[in-house]
């Protein structure tokens, strides 16, 4: 069972050149965002499968603290990439108002 899940996470790490063409090709900073939540979310998986097929439980507590970043990392690429939407959405509200 210890080769199927080395060979697993050896076919998870084959899935990041996909990843990386995307980061390097990607048109929108959109798609570089998903490439990198694929990094995060393959590098919890091949954690969690070494940590199974080695026995290391110490490997589960890094696939959690990698999983919170790639969560926390999202939400301030989108935070840091939208600001203008966001203020354009706000600015007709205030201006309705003052006309009224």
């Amino acid at each position: 069972m210890q080769t199927f899940y080395l060979a697993l996470a050896l076919f998870l790490l084959l899935t990041l050149g996909a990843g990386m063409w995307r980061v390097l090709r990607g048109p929108t900073a959109a798609d570089r965002m998903l490439a990198a939540q694929l990094f995060g979310t393959t590098a919890v998986a091949v954690l969690l499968l070494l940590a199974q097929a080695s026995g290391n439980a110490a490997l589960r507590d890094v696939a959690l603290v990698f999983a919170l970043l790639a969560a926390v990392t999202a939400v301030a690429f989108v935070q840091r990439a939208w600001p203008k939407q966001k203020q354009e959405q706000e600015q007709p509200q205030e201006t309705e108002r003052d006309v009224d």
